[in-house]
């Protein structure tokens, strides 16, 4: 402009961050975005998969409508927000966070672009402090190097404005602060204007940083042979070998532990070479100790990614995170470490916090539970093995083994009569179960564990254990890891020449097939049993198998050997002075009896037994007499005093939390309440017991709860609901091979069909239950 006011230009749409020169007829051009910025970006991975929750999650907070809403705990009105991406090494945090950028980018929620910088933070050579890093981005924002200040207060101060010179010419900047060890790394670097905002990413948990915490987890399954599938194709366009072999590449993806790194890793091996065979691959890593040193590609390879990260422990973490593989379960609570190391607990734990912050290790599902990922498992055990530390390995697997033994005893103590029993760890029965329930994995693995080791005191435990852990795999119904464990203490016992051992284990062996209806298996261990325990002249022993025994013969029907086996052991119970052993074979010997129709008898026992549990203070027990002395009353049809019984039981398996017993209690009471025509209460007993079957994971009680409330459909003429009542009861009879439970299901079928006038599937389904049934004869 010229005029008696002389020449003034005004330049508009900038940023000045030198001085201008001014003259007539200057144009100055912009532009939109800071280019050398975005230069610094990486480029986005061509294989990204999965982390779909992740990516979400993550643009929720980058998008500019994101700056009243969901403020992490700190932040006031016009804070930058700022998310901190957690995880350990590998774990593919850089990966989501450019991707994320771009597509923020993208979408035009940055106008003045990305600011990149990879902070080293776990490189003692490469590694930046943020002075370095803000001279780096005053650079990328074009800052001519005359106009950088000299001093870090000046270049920060510098970096600060133009960013938020950006921010309020509406064209805000993401800046991504990758790989820093801490938040003092990151904490200058992150912008002042609300409408910037910022990602970081790090091994450790930011909590001081102030930042949202977002930490990634391993990919599932069905991610990683996703990510397999399409980093392969990337670099081999058309390769088929992951979707033509489906099931070993998901060995593949499980093997490299659902870790993005790994996965990659394995991907380059098969992409590099179109002749090996997913098989090939999955055998070279199958071998634990080999694992990691096959996951190598050139020089990248996932030690060295895992070294990063384990020099910057302390000796004390070092020491405590080379032991942690001895564990051989899948998690560790804080008190077993200490056990392991030796630590109180209030050590153990501030070290094994430190461990997670750094994604070494991460909290598991439950209080004060641990876990670490497999590779990094494998990564550990090097530690130990190669000498590096100054650790006395058997003494920490002696004190891990030992605690996991010794609270195993404590709290088995609850669940043995009488149930008041009492132990220095545990202050009742629910406390007792909830640690068996939380380390049953641990004490599974550590029995297997020490039936391969050459340490006497480790085959002991391997051969005492499970029967410690016996009541407790009963009553959560674990009836498979029972027979397992079972197993596994007959074998230790027989190679140990222990002749008594082997006695114990096969009458804890019995219990556990019988439950799973392998009843002749059964009788077969509780012979051997009872043989050997004469032998050895264990007479107490011999009357526990002998009990038993009676309770499997009964289940095939061999019901005067069930008499004659649960009589003798009554007799040595009486004579060996065990007052409880005495009751339970009484209430065992009961249901034989009714069977021959000795019903008088079987009231005898059952009462005696209630009296004898109750003398002995064992309030379970009771529950279980008081259940069988109602059916009994019932076949005299003393049908209030069997109402009365069950009705007792019932709530007496409630007081002591045997759902499983609840549900038995229930089914019987049924049959009794329609025997009185209370039939809307039968029906309500028998749909609760079906229900808990269901939840105990009992088929069988399933379907004879099933059973009993289709006859109780029927006799208020509910014809079609208890056709399907029958008709499952027998489908589940069937599945449980119960051929004498599927002929009686038949039979009531038929009736039922009858009642709709369905007189042809009638006939078929009572022809059906008569062969059956007569075959059994």
């Amino acid at each position: 402009m010229t005029g008696t006011e002389g020449t003034r230009n005004v330049i508009t749409g900038g940023l000045f961050l030198a001085p201008v020169i001014q003259g007539e007829r200057i144009t100055l051009h912009l532009p939109a975005r800071i280019t050398p910025a975005l230069a610094g970006l990486p480029a986005a991975e061509p294989s990204f998969t999965g982390r779909t929750r992740d990516l979400q999650a993550l643009l929720e907070v980058l998008a500019p409508t994101q700056t009243h809403t969901g403020r992490a705990a700190g932040e006031g009105e016009g804070a930058v927000v700022v998310t901190a991406v957690g995880g350990m090494g590998g774990i593919g945090k850089t990966t989501l966070a450019v991707q994320a950028a771009h597509i923020a980018r993208g979408r035009g929620w940055f106008g003045g672009g990305v600011l990149f910088a990879d902070m080293f933070g776990y490189d003692p050579v490469l590694r930046w402090d943020a002075d370095r890093a803000v001279e780096h981005f005053l650079r990328a924002l074009a800052v001519p190097g005359e106009h950088i200040p000299a001093d870090s207060h000046g270049r920060l101060a510098l970096y600060r404005s133009i960013l938020d010179g950006y921010a309020t010419a509406g064209r805000p900047i993401l800046v991504l602060v990758d790989n820093v060890s801490g938040p003092d790394q990151a904490a200058p670097l992150l912008p002042i204007h609300p409408t910037c905002k910022a990602i970081v990413t790090s091994r450790e948990r930011l909590a001081r940083l102030g930042a949202r915490l977002l930490d990634l987890d391993i990919l599932d399954e069905a991610e990683a042979v996703a990510l397999l599938q399409r980093a392969v194709a990337v670099a081999r366009p058309g390769d088929e070998r992951i979707a033509a072999h489906p099931e070993q590449a998901r060995h593949l993806a499980r093997l490299c532990g659902g870790l993005p790194l790994a996965l990659h890793l394995a991907a380059a091996l098969l992409a590099e070479n179109p002749a090996l065979q997913v098989a090939e691959l999955v055998a070279q890593l199958l071998p634990a100790d080999r694992r990691l040193d096959e996951l190598r590609y050139g020089d990248e390879t996932i030690t060295a990614v895992f070294d990063l990260s384990y020099r910057r422990l302390s000796a004390e973490q070092r020491a405590l995170f080379a032991l942690l593989p001895l564990n051989p379960g899948p998690d560790i609570s804080t008190d077993a470490v200490a056990a392991l190391t030796g630590q109180d607990q209030a050590s153990a734990r501030r070290t094994l916090t430190e461990l997670a912050r750094t994604h070494l290790i991460e909290p598991a599902p439950g209080r004060q539970r641990w876990r670490m990922h497999d590779l990094i498992r494998l990564y550990a055990a090097q530690k130990i093995d190669s000498g590096d530390l100054s650790v006395e390995r058997d003494q920490a697997l002696s004190g891990l083994l030992g605690y996991y033994w010794d609270t195993a005893q404590q709290a088995a103590r609850h669940l043995r009569p009488p149930t008041a029993a009492t132990s220095p760890r545990f202050p009742d029965r629910d406390g007792a179960l909830r640690w068996l329930d939380a380390e049953l994995a641990n004490l599974i693995a550590a029995v297997q564990h020490c039936a391969t080791s050459t340490s006497y005191p480790h085959r002991i435990l391997a051969r005492d254990l499970p029967l410690t852990l016996a009541a407790y795999l009963n009553w959560r119904r674990h009836f498979t890891d029972w027979i397992t464990l079972a197993a596994i203490a007959l074998h230790t016992a027989e190679d140990l020449g222990d002749r008594h051992g082997e006695g114990r284990a096969l009458n804890n062996l019995g219990p556990a097939l019988r439950q799973v209806r392998r009843f002749e298996e059964a009788i077969t261990a509780y012979e051997h049993a009872a043989t050997i325990f004469r032998e050895t002249g264990d007479r107490h022993g011999e009357g526990q198998a002998l009990n038993n025994l009676g309770i499997a013969l009964r289940q095939v029907r061999r019901f005067d050997e069930a008499i004659t086996a649960h009589t003798k052991a009554t007799q040595i119970y009486r004579e060996t002075g065990d007052r409880h052993g005495e009751g339970m074979a009484l209430d065992n010997l009961g249901p034989a009896l009714r069977q021959v129709r000795r019903f008088d008898e079987a009231i005898t026992a059952h009462t005696k037994a209630t009296q004898i549990f109750q003398e002995t203070g064992d309030r379970h027990g009771e529950g279980m007499a008081l259940d069988n002395l109602g059916i009994a009353f019932q076949k005299v049809r003393r049908f209030d005093e069997a109402i009365t019984a069950h009705t007792k039981a019932t709530q007496i398996f409630q007081e002591t939390g045997d759902r499983h017993g609840e549900g038995m209690a229930l089914d019987n009471l049924g049959p009794a309440l329609q025997k009185v025509r209370r039939f809307d209460e039968a029906i309500t007993a028998h749909t609760k017991a079906t229900q808990i079957f269901q939840e105990t994971g009992d088929r069988h009680g399933e379907g004879m709860a099933l059973h009993n409330l289709g006859i109780a459909f029927q006799k208020v003429r509910r014809f079609d609901e208890a056709i399907t009542a029958h008709t499952k009861a027998t489908q589940i009879f069937q599945e449980t091979g119960d051929r004498h439970g599927e002929g009686i299901a038949l039979h009531n079928l038929g009736l039922a069909l009858r009642g709709k006038r369905r007189y042809i599937k009638a006939f078929k389904a009572t022809y059906q239950a008569r062969l059956i049934l007569s075959s059994l004869q």
